[in-house]
């Protein structure tokens, strides 16, 4: 990570790897495809083909729900990294000093992405990673498990991302924290899967 020749503002640091879980939802992709073509029925961008406006507003919420428990189950995973970085930092001793909090990685992630990282999300057909991290983070920090779909308002159901938004607002202010920019934090992106064959080839090539 450094060398003695190394001045310490210059220095690179290797974070932990952010590890992401598959989704068992067994939602089937016709399923989302009908709930987002049911929005734009109600809204008029597309003609309604004699549905049944309340059934169209009981899909459209549906989608809703369930894009709210994958983006909960995408946050679990975002906070679990956010405190192996924070064990990190503070096990270093150039780092230990400073306003290091959960803050700092959650606004490295969304904010100030490493390239590499961009690039493997660009690669899953993920664009709009932003929002879709900063929206994890929000609804992780009001919700412990996934909210059962009657325990949310409709304006809810329907605005969530508003709200998710400002969640995430709301926490990046609640606590001061330091910086850590692209430029001297490096981490990588790995699905589970993926990391677990990574360990294994690891493993493999130490015994063998």
């Amino acid at each position: 990570m450094t060398t003695p020749s190394t001045p310490l503002d210059e220095t690179v640091w290797d974070l932990p790897p952010l590890i992401l879980h598959p989704f068992n939802e067994r939602v089937p992709p016709s399923a989302l495809l009908d709930n987002s073509r049911a929005a734009l029925m109600l809204s008029g961008l597309i003609p309604n083909e004699g549905e049944d406006p309340e059934e169209l507003s009981r899909r459209v919420l549906a989608g809703r729900y369930g894009e709210i428990r994958m983006l909960f189950f995408l946050g679990k995973d975002v906070f679990r990294w956010m405190d192996q970085c924070l064990d990190w930092v503070t096990r270093v001793e150039e780092l230990r000093e400073g306003e290091w909090s959960r803050q700092t990685f959650a606004a490295l992630l969304a904010s100030d992405t490493p390239a590499e990282v961009k690039e493997k999300l660009m690669r899953w057909g993920v664009s709009d990673y932003r929002s879709i991290f900063c929206r994890a983070i929000g609804l992780n920090t009001l919700f412990t498990a996934p909210p059962a779909f009657e325990t949310l308002a409709e304006e809810f159901l329907r605005n969530y991302h508003q709200y998710a938004d400002a969640l995430y607002r709301s926490y990046m202010e609640s606590a001061p924290h330091r910086t850590a920019n692209d430029k001297r934090f490096h981490f990588v992106l790995y699905a589970s899967g993926e990391y677990s064959r990574l360990l294994e080839s690891q493993w493999e090539g130490e015994t063998g």
